[in-house]
């Protein structure tokens, strides 16, 4: 006689229906929009193009920005919330060069353009160092106990210092700044115009200046340069080591301390030359100008797949591009609500990001 097996009784696919609801909600509410911005696009091209190139350029320096927080994540699994000031930071310090240099618009190119490569490399060295000694101090002490929130909540506490010193920079009047600094900590800061302000593409009515050019290659140097650090030389072999299993590669010899402080330096190197790309290129820094950069970095480097490099990359591209088409086709008051509305369905769909790895989180 053959014996019935009771039937399991079947839990409710609430992840299926919130799915659905998901796509339910973009096709009553963001179709219409979409056909009208498509319309747009497609009536004048020149406009597209011009926004996507301003994508483009902002997209270059967020994804300087995302690769800190995604080495960092990707061996401590911390997310470092000090950043975005890091880059503040570098914008200020760069600032101050240049005021220490005297540089002007009216510096002939022989001398302005290797004095800006020496701004460039001591505003990196500064931020990289910077970024190691909180490391040192403050992470490295916590990485032990067993729990990921005191280091959390220590990254916010640095966040704070680090706005707090911007603040108090913004203070600082010095003889060689020329007026560059003031009194009032708060007001933006001025840079000189340093990069020549000339349209690449004129006569196409399409405008890609000197400025977006040099920020786009140098950003694009940058990354392939860590790319290759990473993925060939013996340090990045000892990173990818240390970010796949901490106590397997300590018994290989990798001094794990070791590689992760090289993590925080080039994470902070590439912050420093973020800020000072974009100090120059839109001629003001700000105390808090770190909180909204660091927050659509981090939002890269989620929608990339944190830990991935690539996608670090290419969730800086994306996001820079959302933005730029988001600020000229919908609103600029609701760029914001568009960027996390698209990480958000995404995530959905894809909880690692677009190219992270769907493995399990380490212990």
């Amino acid at each position: 006689m053959a014996t019935s097996h009771p039937r399991v009784a079947q839990g409710v696919p609430w992840r299926s229906i919130g799915k659905i609801l998901i796509v339910i909600f973009c096709v009553l509410f963001l179709t219409l929009p979409l056909i009208e911005m498509v319309k747009a696009m497609i009536a004048d091209p020149q406009l597209l193009v011009r926004q996507l190139l301003i994508g483009l350029t902002n997209g270059a320096y967020i994804a300087l920005i995302a690769l800190g927080y995604t080495l960092v994540y990707g061996i401590v699994e911390l997310i470092n919330f000090a950043h975005g000031d890091l880059y503040m930071l570098g914008a200020f310090f760069s600032l101050t060069l240049v005021g220490v240099f005297s540089l002007t618009p009216e510096t002939p190119w022989l001398i302005r353009g290797p004095l800006l490569v020496v701004v460039l490399l001591a505003t990196m060295a500064f931020t990289a160092t910077l970024n190691m000694l909180v490391d040192r101090w403050a992470y490295r002490r916590l990485r032990g106990i067993g729990s990921r929130m005191a280091a959390l909540i220590s990254a916010i506490g640095i966040s704070f210092v680090f706005q707090n010193l911007g603040l108090l920079w913004g203070y600082l009047r010095f003889p060689f700044m020329n007026g560059v600094m003031g009194s009032n900590a708060v007001a933006p800061k001025s840079f000189p115009a340093l990069f020549p302000n000339v349209n690449l593409l004129a006569g196409t009515g399409v405008r890609f200046g000197a400025k977006d050019l040099i920020v786009v290659g140098v950003s694009v140097v940058l990354l392939a340069a860590l790319y290759v650090f990473v993925t060939r030389t013996r340090l990045g072999k000892a990173m990818r080591a240390t970010a796949q299993d901490r106590d397997a590669a300590a018994l290989m010899g990798i001094d794990v301390n070791r590689t992760i402080s090289l993590a925080f330096i080039l994470g902070g190197a590439l912050a420093g030359a973020s800020g000072m790309l974009v100090g120059l290129y839109n001629g003001t820094a700000v105390f808090d100008m770190g909180f909204t950069a660091g927050l659509r970095s981090f939002t890269a480097a989620v929608l990339g797949g944190i830990g991935n490099i690539v996608g670090a990359m290419l969730g800086g591209l994306l996001i820079g591009i959302i933005s730029a088409l988001s600020d000229q086709y919908i609103s600029t008051k609701w760029t914001n609500a568009v960027v996390f509305g698209i990480l958000v369905i995404i995530l959905v769909y894809r909880p690692t990001g677009l190219l992270g790895d769907d493995t399990a989180q380490k212990a």
